[in-house]
């Protein structure tokens, strides 16, 4: 729920983002009604950003998109959509301009899914992510830290960090509940950023 809008707080905080990141023409992949754009006051370097969801095309190949075209590529709680978040991760590369940044967010699975899968709190998440673990409960886990270690294109990681400075580790005792989405309150995030700059050759 809103989770660009939640994640705007700390974008404006870190003066990387309007400075070096959000700058040029980007594309917001998986949009839908929360869009990065609305925010563009924020961002002035911003000079315009395409939002992209379903009737756009497969956000997974981003086929009618040419090699190297944007300035920066920006994508909310969408790669765990894909069946193949590994091509899916490549192509937005592929899209992005040599010394470009991609930024993404993707929920972590301990925080998010809460030990069961297939989520019950998203039927349509195909994969759960973690930025490193040696061994998963979910059998659908990707290592963030091994995925960006085997993309196509050569990149530089710029930031990897998980977004828990709004989840109450300790709802679930004044909830009652033994497991509860947070991202459905007003503030909780139970995610991982990460920010990505492609190389140039």
């Amino acid at each position: 729920m809103h989770e660009t809008s939640k994640s705007i707080f700390n974008k404006i905080k870190d003066s990387r983002y309007a400075t070096r990141y959000i700058i040029g023409n980007g594309i917001d992949i998986g949009s839908g009604p929360d869009k990065l754009s609305q925010y563009g006051e924020f961002f002035p370097l911003m000079k315009s950003c395409r939002s992209w969801d379903l009737p756009d095309g497969d956000a997974q190949l981003m086929e009618s998109i040419e090699d190297n075209y944007f300035d920066f590529v920006h994508s909310s709680h969408c790669l765990e959509h894909m069946v193949n978040p590994y091509i899916a991760l490549n192509n937005w590369i592929r899209i992005l301009k040599p010394c470009g940044h991609l930024l993404c967010t993707i929920p972590d699975e301990d925080l998010y899914e809460q030990g069961i899968f297939p989520s019950t709190f998203n039927l349509d998440h195909k994969h759960t992510f973690t930025i490193h673990k040696t061994k998963s409960w979910s059998n659908k886990s990707i290592n963030l830290t091994q995925m960006l270690s085997n993309t196509s294109f050569p990149i530089e990681i710029k930031k990897i960090e998980l977004l828990d400075a709004t989840f109450r580790y300790n709802l679930n005792q004044i909830t009652k509940k033994s497991r509860f989405d947070q991202t459905l309150t007003p503030i909780g995030e139970c995610a991982i950023e990460f920010v990505l700059k492609k190389i140039m050759l």
